[in-house]
């Protein structure tokens, strides 16, 4: 069950970014979409909205965009309460630094091993 609503949930997140693309006007690009998403769970994460979504799915909710906005507020959170209003600049940047960094890791991994053959 919990697989069924991690992918309810991150399919639904997705379905959204998806209709956003294609219902919307030349002008809403990826990037926009993209800068949303991420703004939209920091913004429902410091409402104490996000939580229970993560909660109810796991990584359905952790993984889509709105997952690393969460993230990256829930640290600017923590940063401030240790560090005080400095904090708050390093605070989002530490708490998904693994993230980010597995990511690169791997990224370059893949890249180096898919390379495409040249001719």
């Amino acid at each position: 069950m919990e697989y069924f609503k991690a992918f309810i949930i991150g399919g639904g997140i997705c379905v959204i970014g998806q209709l956003l693309i294609d219902l919307t006007s030349y002008r809403i690009t990826p990037s926009h979409i993209l800068v949303s998403f991420v703004t939209a769970g920091a913004i429902l994460s410091a409402m104490g909205l996000y939580q229970p979504l993560i909660d109810l799915a796991g990584a359905g909710a952790t993984v889509p965009l709105p997952g690393f906005g969460h993230i990256l507020a829930q640290g600017a959170i923590k940063g401030v309460t240790e560090k005080g209003l400095l904090g708050a600049f390093g605070g989002g940047i530490e708490a998904a630094s693994v993230g980010i960094g597995a990511a690169v890791i791997f990224g370059y991994l893949v890249a180096v091993a898919f390379t495409p053959k040249g001719e």
